[in-house]
C-alpha cells in the first residue's frame, strides 16, 4: 500500500481531539482552520480544529486552559510566539535555539514547545528551486517569524544575513544570534539592497497597514534581487508584490509555507505523516 492511500484508508481513532490556533485578532482571517479541518476529515480522526481570539495580556491564562479542556495541540501565530515560551514545561532542541514556538503538543499534563516555520520555509524554498547556500539574504523583521527565517538561512549557510526592524537593540540581538548584520528599517531606502533574497517576516503587507513601511518598501534598491518572499499571504495591494514587479523580479507568498509547516505540525500532534498534498489541496478548495 502506498502512502496516499494509507492516508486515504486511513484506520479511525474514535477518541474525540481538539486541536486549536491561538492569535490576536487576526486568527479570523488565517486559512489555516480551513485547512487542518479538511485534512483532519480526511484522516478519520474524529475531532475538529478551533480558532481561539485571545488578548496579549491573557495569554498566559489561554496557554493553562489548554489542558484544562483536554486540547491535544495548539497552533501559535502571531504576536505569541515568542510570548508563550515562559508558560511552557519544555522546548524542542529547534524551538529553543529559535527563541519562538508556533506548535504545542498537549499530552501527559505538560506543554511541550516546537517550531515547525523553519523547517515549512526552507520546505517551501526548495519546492520552488531557490538554494540558499552561498546566497546574500535580508530579512525584514524582528519577530518570531524573523526568528524563523534568519535561524534556517544560517543553517542553510546562507553568504550573509542583513536584518532590518525598527527596534536598534531587538535588532542587534537578533542579527548577532544567527550570524547576521543588523540594519535600520527606516535606513534601507538609503542604500542599494544588494542581495539574492528578501523576506518578509513581519505581519505587515497591504498598502493600507503601515503608511511608513509601505513608503520604505518603494523606496528600496533591490539591485541582483532574485526572490521576494511574502510570508503572509492573501493580502490586496500587496507592497511586496509591488516591489518584486516594479524591479522584475521573482515573488512569492507565504501560502505553501503554512502547508508545509501544518504537514510538520499535524505529525507532532497525531503520529500521522500525511502527504504533503494534502495540506496544499486543502488550501485549494
Amino acid at each position: 500500500m502506498n502512502r496516499s492511500s494509507g492516508f486515504l484508508d486511513a484506520t479511525h481513532d474514535y477518541q474525540t481531539k481538539v486541536f486549536c490556533l491561538i492569535s490576536d485578532h487576526r486568527v479570523f482571517r488565517s486559512r489555516s482552520p480551513g485547512m487542518f479541518s479538511t485534512v483532519i476529515g480526511r484522516t478519520g480522526i474524529k475531532g475538529a480544529y478551533v480558532p481561539f481570539r485571545v488578548e496579549d495580556d491573557n495569554i498566559g491564562k489561554a496557554l493553562e486552559s489548554l489542558l484544562v479542556l483536554n486540547i491535544a495541540g495548539a497552533a501559535i501565530s502571531a504576536p505569541f510566539k515568542e510570548k508563550v515560551i515562559p508558560y511552557l514545561d519544555v522546548l524542542s532542541e529547534g524551538a529553543n535555539i529559535i527563541g519562538a514556538v508556533n506548535t504545542i503538543v498537549c499530552k501527559d499534563g505538560r506543554l511541550k514547545g516546537y517550531n515547525t516555520n523553519a523547517i515549512g520555509i526552507m520546505d517551501a524554498l526548495n519546492a520552488a528551486h531557490f538554494d540558499i547556500p552561498g546566497k546574500k539574504a535580508l530579512v525584514i523583521g524582528t519577530g518570531g517569524a524573523a526568528r524563523a527565517v534568519a535561524f534556517i538561512l544560517n543553517w542553510l549557510r546562507a553568504e550573509s544575513i542583513l536584518v532590518a526592524g525598527r527596534d536598534k537593540e531587538k535588532t542587534r540581538r537578533l542579527a548577532e544570534r544567527f550570524s547576521g548584520t543588523p540594519r535600520r528599517l527606516s535606513d534601507l531606502p538609503e542604500y542599494p539592497v544588494n542581495v539574492d533574497l528578501i523576506v518578509n517576516a513581519t505581519s505587515i503587507s497591504g498598502c493600507d497597514e503601515s503608511d511608513e513601511l509601505t513608503d520604505i518598501v518603494g523606496s528600496m534598491k533591490t539591485g541582483g534581487c532574485r526572490l521576494v518572499f511574502d510570508l503572509n499571504y492573501g493580502r490586496r495591494d500587496n507592497i511586496w508584490q509591488t516591489l518584486a514587479q516594479k524591479n522584475n523580479i521573482r515573488f512569492m507568498d507565504g501560502m505553501s509555507v503554512l502547508a508545509y509547516q501544518a504537514r510538520r505540525t499535524f505529525l507532532l500532534w497525531t503520529g500521522r505523516d500525511v502527504p504533503q498534498e494534502e495540506f496544499l489541496n486543502a488550501l485549494k478548495e
